[in-house]
Formats: C-alpha cells, sequence, structure tokens
C-alpha cells in the first residue's frame, strides 16, 4: 500500500530471529494420532482385504513407512524391479534428497498387483487418467474405515516405536528409514552411506510384523 518506505520490520531473517526465540521452541507441537504397535497386523488385514487401488497403497506406504505425498505420486520409473528398490526423487522429499528404499518382499507383491492393472505412469492411479490418487483418499479411506482415531502420517511414528520396543535395530538405521535430517552437523559430514542392507532387513522385519508374525530380537 506504500504507506511506508525501508526494511520491512517484521522481517524474520537478518532482524527478528535475533530478537525473539526460534519458532519451534514456542510453536505447540501437534502430533499426528498414530496406531498402538499391537493394533497395526489387525488393521493390515482389515487393509487386505480391501480390493481397490487406495488400500494397496496404503498398505505400501505403511510397509515403507513413508510420507503419503511420497507414496501416491510414485511412478513406475522410480521403480528397479531387479534391485528391489524404489528411489523417492529430491523433489518429493521433506529433505530434499533422492531416498533409497530397499522394498520387502510384501511390497514386491503390491506392485506386481498393481502391474496387473497398470494404466499410465503412476503406480497407484486415481480415478482421472494420467492423475495419482487425490491427496484426501488415504483420509477417506479411514473415515469409512470408521478409524477418524487415527491418521495415515501417524503410522511412522507406530513404525518409531515398534522399532524401538521391538527390535535391537540402531536408532540410526531407523532414522534413516525414516529419512529423517541429521540434526547433527559433524555426524552428517561423517555418515556418507544409506545403511542400504541394514535397512533391507529392517524393512522385512517391519513386514514381518505387520503381517502377524512373531516379533523377533535384531
Amino acid at each position: 500500500m506504500k504507506y511506508r518506505t525501508g526494511d520491512n520490520p517484521a522481517r524474520w531473517k537478518g532482524h527478528l530471529d535475533h530478537l525473539l526465540p526460534k519458532r519451534s521452541k514456542v510453536a505447540t507441537v501437534v502430533h499426528h494420532a498414530a496406531l498402538p504397535i499391537d493394533e497395526t497386523p489387525g488393521f493390515i488385514q482389515i487393509l487386505r482385504r480391501e480390493e481397490t487401488v487406495v488400500a494397496r497403497a496404503f498398505e505400501f506406504c505403511i510397509l515403507n513407512a513413508t510420507r503419503t505425498n511420497e507414496t501416491m505420486r510414485m511412478r513406475w520409473d522410480e521403480y528397479d524391479e531387479q534391485a528391489q528398490l524404489w528411489t523417492v526423487p529430491d523433489a518429493r522429499m521433506k529433505a530434499g534428497r533422492d531416498h533409497r528404499i530397499p522394498l520387502a518382499q510384501r511390497s514386491e507383491r503390491i506392485l506386481a498387483e498393481m502391474q496387473e492393472i497398470r494404466t499410465g505412469d503412476f503406480v497407484f492411479p486415481g480415478g482421472v487418467q494420467e492423475r495419482p490418487l487425490s491427496s484426501m483418499a488415504f483420509l477417506m479411506l479411514l473415515r469409512r474405515l470408521e478409524r477418524d482415531d487415527i491418521t495415515a502420517h501417524g503410522f511412522r511414528s507406530t513404525f518409531r516405536d515398534w522399532a524401538a520396543e521391538r527390535t535391537d535395530f540402531p536408532n540410526e538405521v531407523v532414522e534413516m528409514a525414516l529419512a529423517h535430517t541429521i540434526s547433527n552437523k559433524v555426524e552428517a559430514a561423517y555418515r556418507r552411506g544409506d545403511l542400504f542392507d541394514k535397512r533391507r532387513q529392517l524393512a522385512e522385519a517391519w513386514a514381518a510384523f505387520c503381517a502377524g508374525a512373531a516379533p523377533s530380537k535384531r
């Protein structure tokens, strides 16, 4: 409106960030509702009885502990069947880096099912040609299943709790599986690999647990 000239007195970077506490320290943290660990196998069985693309995508998302957008917009050219590998491109990752995901056998079977009904570039197609599932698809499925008490994103927390409480996998392996950014700059500088082989073991153990197999320590 040109009521004043000069720098913006409310700008954050280089100004208020020196005067006020970090927003992360004063903002209220709202966690996504997560399913208790022991209820996960039962929920997976419910999903498997649903013969829909949404249900297959939801289970795939849970098995790989990925974010909703990473799964829903998965394309076939991101999948290496021979290597049993899915590479999520940097543009769809929160950390802005490509993320390699080792796929468990159950995830491979889901992709085989989707290959049989393939209609285009998206692995989990939506109702419109050459479009992925709607961003609301998982939410609507949960509502239909009368599970308004949980969220799709919350399963990342369920996975994290399971890994910490029911397995002996190192914390860095679990954090790498979740594609979390390493906050310690020194540690980040020295950690060059992505612990891929260990994460494959973790993926298979999680898939076995989701299928209702007896837990085993690693």
